[in-house]
């Protein structure tokens, strides 16, 4: 009697691990894998078809766990209205409502309002971009359908889905394995074994053996650490073993801590101590200082007039507490960031981690990787050597792919290369012996696949390519002379079996393959790799006949000779090597790979070029400009190393380099070895850390970056590969390759979508333009905060003939000014463009984050000249024309003996309204005059008209001054001013006093910094 298993379709039943989402007659790793392609209604070739795999889709849903929703409206409106600084001001509109102070009052609830409704339409669209953007980051697979491979997001997997695996993926779903070779994963995260697991896709177990023992199963979120592979996916989402884990952990009934903790918790997070990115944390705290400022400025208030109880000056401490709090910092702060990621998503740089945007502007060094990033990634054989033979020389068009395209040209073992004659290259075989197992190892050693359209395709005939970029170009390369891998091991007339195969391993540097000759029946190991790790294995080489002879020390300078000639040409060189193999067994559990790759014979060296990206020498330039340092970190042979960073400008050129000094040139560029054989004291006492390492390992990677750390520099680390994911977390902003492993993505910061170099510029500059407009609006706020604080403070000291202080501005005035005009200039700041000099400057020290001491000098002098403008426009009309004629309750209603009173009131709201918006325009640019014109003012008017918030808050503050001055009771009974006559004069005056107190103080600055920029940046450089 066959155990019961759980219908998928009653819910009441909980997922059995290891089974389908649908189950089926018994777990996956109990059936043979063809048993599993049929229960799951598959095709071993073809997969599912599209349509099939839609129905499915909706059937089982995304594959995805359970997390919380995306943009929910009613919480973003709930936390618009429940958050500490909405309920301040709620506190501060009961107060008013309590001492009956309606109009305030009902001002004040207005604005609340306003804000409210503002905040909550902004987040929801910050969030609505930012929840698109995650889309665009999210893991893929390839996968096969209707015949054809796929690239898709993980979450469109399906059960019956048939997907290919290699190193550095991580896996998609629960899958289990058709075909595997060498295939390790790392289980860590899931059963706690440390060691990868070499996986057996034809050995079948038990229903009831656990996660670890099911070694022709891998698991959802795990990852391929070698070998490659084929299966299909039974388990998607929740159904998946870390499904199983995520419904565990999300039980809910667990007891969190004791009471107090928890309520500590939810108060630490509702004030924003413990949430969000640093800075909004920073400024959290930010907020909590300001807000017990304020109290203190409310009590001084209320204490400069005896604690009297009267409404007005109650409701007058309450709206100077109330304009002391920056309202809008952290709205302003979210919308900035998600229109930040947005443009950057523009520019091919997709953020995974906000905070990265904090911290891309303070970037003072650069390691990239070469290949795909600096260079173009399309790579393409150049030369290849046979020992004895000669080289040949391959000329290739613009069509890498083809075969047949470009010219291949010949020159014996003795002669020069100028001297190279056009060959044909099918012909070539017959006529040199030896170039037959040298294209047998290039093709047979391969896991490229190239191939042309067939006629039903959008394009039949051309040519196409899948695999690794190197591997591409020497099957391409084999191509040529009639060697085709698929042609040589597919088919009724296939000339080869594999029969084995050791994927490359970056410790070993090789990778080599065992392969049995059909016609002969003899079986032969074939391998390639660096130079120097294939030839240290090989002790006998080829000649021009096909015979063998012992490798001599000779040959081996003769070898090494070749390959430096080849890399000083900017050439990636790899050897080639191959031995027939005796032993009895094929089966790569039993096999060494050392006895595999030991005792070869040497086939010759191939050079392989990546020419660099066009805009990658011009974007190093630009890095060295802006004062951040391009190491390039490689693989390759330094020779070939040296040769790339020369052309796009990280190297200075040769007669550059033979002016400096001997100590700083010797270590320009090292080897890997070297580089780690020095200790962390030697390297800090290294004039200059290289600008080039090559035959890099991810210990190299990660010793480079702490370096720099020691040397107090702020590091971007770029990686696309498994073995990345190191230096990749150790770096300050890790950016990961788009086309790069799912694990190198999932621990960088930010992901470029084009895998150029140049998009790290787009990146600093744009993070640059972000941090640079973060200041400007917190220096906005705080600095018109200042000012309030100040003049009304001082303007205390106004007593009339009763004693009681007369307020140069109303508490309507001070909320409409602060809060009502306020959110939409420094939203309009968040949008402002790039400055001209962001590229030349030097990076922005991140040892204060944004609270630099420029800013915090900015806020203390902007204050101040906007403080005594308030002030000097009060006492202008009220001393200088009116003989200090105070009248008698001007804080409560307008009579003909506060007509003074009320014109000096109107003149502080129009002055400190513009100033308020004039300032905004001068923070366009934190140092530069806001008029000059280098370009013309055709150019000026088209920058600020380029940022149509600013513009337009700007002008519509200005305008709002004239009807809230002018119209009848509006301004005499809610802003308790009077409209201007002659006070106009004063009001310009006063305003462009503040501009010119605002250009000489940006003038002086401006002044001070170029002369500390220019020592910076000739100590910039990477030392």
């Amino acid at each position: 009697m066959t155990e019961k298993t759980p219908n998928s379709e009653d819910t009441s039943l909980p997922h059995v691990s290891g089974q389908s989402n649908k189950p089926l007659s018994q777990p996956p790793h109990s059936l043979p894998y063809s048993e599993v392609i049929v229960e799951l209604s598959s095709d071993l070739e073809k997969g599912l078809t599209v349509s099939d795999a839609a129905n499915r889709l909706q059937e089982y849903g995304s594959n995805e766990l359970n997390q919380t929703k995306g943009v929910q409206p009613l919480k973003i409106l709930f936390e618009q209205i429940c958050n500490a600084m909405t309920i301040v001001l709620l506190m501060a509109l009961a107060a008013s409502f309590g001492i009956q102070a309606w109009i305030e009052g009902g001002i004040l609830g207005g604005i609340i309002l306003l804000n409210i409704v503002i905040g909550f339409v902004q987040t929801l669209q910050a969030e609505n971009t930012i929840n698109s953007l995650k889309t665009l980051g999210s893991p893929t697979a390839t996968v096969v359908r209707d015949g054809k491979a796929f690239t898709v997001q993980t979450r469109e997997i399906v059960p019956g889905d048939i997907i290919e695996l290699k190193t550095g993926d991580s896996v998609p779903a629960d899958i289990r394995l058709i075909e595997a070779v060498n295939l390790k994963s790392d289980e860590a995260m899931l059963t706690g074994e440390s060691v990868p697991v070499l996986k057996s896709p034809d050995s079948t177990f038990k229903p009831h053996e656990g996660p670890g023992d099911r070694l022709n199963v891998v698991y959802s979120s795990t990852t391929i650490v070698e070998g490659r592979g084929r299966g299909v996916a039974f388990a998607t989402g929740m159904c998946t073993e870390i499904g199983l884990i995520a419904s565990a952990l999300n039980d809910t009934g667990r007891k969190r801590g004791p009471w107090y903790i928890s309520i500590g918790n939810w108060v630490t997070d509702f004030l924003g101590l413990t949430v969000g990115t640093p800075l909004q944390r920073k400024l959290s705290q930010l907020f909590l200082f300001l807000f017990g400022f304020a109290i203190i400025c409310a009590i001084i208030i209320l204490g400069a007039n005896k604690f009297d109880s009267r409404k007005d000056i109650v409701i007058y401490a309450v709206a100077t507490a109330v304009g002391t709090i920056p309202v809008s910092l952290l709205l302003v702060l979210t919308v900035t960031m998600a229109a930040g990621t947005k443009k950057m998503l523009h520019r091919n740089v997709m953020v995974r981690n906000l905070s990265s945007l904090e911290a891309l502007g303070g970037v003072t060094n650069i390691c990239s990787d070469k290949t795909g990033t600096i260079t173009q990634g399309r790579m393409v054989v150049r030369k290849a050597w046979l020992p004895g033979v000669g080289t040949y020389s391959v000329e290739s068009s613009g069509d890498v792919y083809n075969p047949h395209s470009g010219e291949v040209s010949f020159s014996p073992q003795h002669s020069e290369e100028s001297t190279s004659k056009p060959v044909t290259p099918v012909d070539e075989v017959s006529v040199q012996p030896a170039l037959e197992w040298y294209l047998n190892v290039a093709s047979l050693d391969n896991l490229a696949i190239l191939e042309q359209s067939d006629a039903a395709s959008s394009e039949p005939g051309k040519w196409v390519a899948r695999g690794a970029p190197t591997e591409i170009a020497i099957e391409v390369f084999a191509g040529r002379f009639g060697w085709n891998r698929i042609q040589l091991t597919k088919g009724e007339q296939k000339k080869w079996d594999i029969v084995a195969e050791f994927p490359f391993d970056s410790d070993v540097k090789k990778m080599s393959v065992i392969a049995r000759n059909i016609s002969s029946g003899e079986t032969h190991a074939l391998t390639k790799g660096a130079v120097e790790r294939v030839l240290d294995s090989c002790h006998l080489m080829a000649n021009e006949r096909n015979e063998t002879k012992p490798v001599t020390e000779n040959d081996h300078r003769d070898i090494h000779d070749r390959m430096e000639a080849l890399a000083t040409q900017g050439l990636r060189v790899l050897a080639i090597a191959s031995k027939p193999y005796t032993a009895d067994t094929t089966d790569v559990e039993l096999i060494s790979r050392e006895s595999v790759e030991s005792r070869l014979i040497f086939r010759g060296l191939i050079g392989i070029y990546d020419p660099p990206r066009p805009e990658s020498r011009d974007s190093v330039l630009q890095c060295q400009r802006a004062g951040v340092a391009v190491h390039m970190l490689t693989g390759d042979h330094p020779q070939t190393a040296r040769a790339i960073a020369t052309e796009v400008c990280i190297l200075p050129s040769p007669e550059a380099m033979a002016m400096l000094p001997a100590d700083v040139a010797s270590t320009m560029v090292l080897p890997a070895h070297e580089f780690d054989a020095l200790s962390d004291a030697q390297l800090d006492a290294l004039p200059q850390l290289p600008l080039v390492v090559a035959r890099c390992s991810p210990t190299t990677k990660v010793r480079m970056i702490s370096a720099l750390h020691r040397r107090g520099r702020y590091v971007a680390m770029t990686g696309d590969g498994v073995n990345d994911s190191p230096s990749l977390k150790r770096a300050d902003i890790g950016i990961a390759m788009g086309t790069g492993s799912d694990v190198a993505k999932e621990s960088s910061d930010i992901v470029l979508t084009d895998d150029n170099f140049a998009s790290i510029l787009n990146a600093i500059e744009e993070g640059r333009r972000i941090f640079d407009n973060i200041q400007k609006f917190i220096l906005h706020v705080l600095a018109a905060n200042l000012g309030f604080v100040l003049a009304l403070l001082t303007g205390l000291a106004f007593k009339d003939t009763s004693g009681v202080s007369i307020f140069q501005l109303s508490p309507v005035e001070i909320i409409w000014i602060l809060m009502a005009t306020g959110t939409f200039c420094e939203t309009g700041l968040g949008f402002e463009a790039a400055v001209p000099n962001i590229l030349t400057r030097p990076p922005q020290p991140l040892s204060h984050g944004v609270f630099t001491p420029e800013l915090l000098l900015d806020t203390l002098v902007y204050g101040i000249i906007q403080a005594s403008c308030i002030i000097t426009s009060f006492t202008i009309v009220v001393y200088g024309f009116n003989a200090g004629d105070l009248g008698t309750d001007c804080n409560t209603a307008y009579s003909p003996a506060c007509d003074a009173v009320f014109r000096a009131r109107g003149t502080c709201y129009a002055v400190t309204s513009w100033v308020f918006v004039f300032f905004a325009w001068e923070l366009v640019d934190m140092r530069r005059s806001f008029f000059v014109m280098p370009d013309g003012f055709p150019a000026w008017w088209k920058h600020l008209w380029g940022n149509r918030v600013l513009f337009w808050s700007v002008v519509g503050v200005v305008g709002m001054t004239f009807p809230t001055l002018y119209i009848p009771v509006l301004n005499t009974r809610v802003f308790m001013h009077l409209g201007l006559g002659w006070e106009w004069a004063v009001v310009i005056g006063e305003v462009g006093g503040f501009v010119a107190a605002t250009e000489l103080w940006k003038g002086g600055k401006r002044a001070w910094f170029r002369r500390k920029e220019g020592v910076s940046r000739r100590l910039v450089g990477g030392v």
